[in-house]
């Protein structure tokens, strides 16, 4: 597991820098119905570096392992959605987001050789 982890580090820790950009991206979509088209296209141009660091990140690790690092959008989007628009975050969200995590270290330490 410690292997796969040191293979496809570099990859992860940008996958995980381009799940926070894409989030931020979406955050400002949404708030950009109220706070006017600056924000939209603040929201494009997170969106937009995010997709560049995925792109980037392929080349660091394998494909199996990276991809499913994106599921961590769903769980940066309950945490922004709770602090930033004061949406409220179930139990049943909370198991949700706990099982995204927990598949997450299982894929990121399971590319064996």
């Amino acid at each position: 597991m410690r292997e796969s982890f040191a293979k496809n580090r570099t990859g992860i820790l940008l996958m995980l820098l381009s799940s926070i950009c894409a989030c931020l991206g979406q955050l400002f979509w949404k708030l950009s119905a109220e706070q006017g088209l600056l924000i939209a296209l603040l929201g494009f141009v997170f969106y937009g570096i995010g997709a560049l660091i995925m792109l980037i990140a392929y080349r660091f690790g394998s494909l199996s392992v990276l991809q499913p690092m994106l599921s961590m959008n769903y769980v940066l989007s309950i945490l922004l959605g709770a602090v930033v628009l004061k949406e409220v975050v179930t139990i049943r969200k909370v198991i949700g987001v706990l099982v995204i995590m927990a598949g997450v270290i299982l894929i990121g330490g399971g590319d064996e050789e």
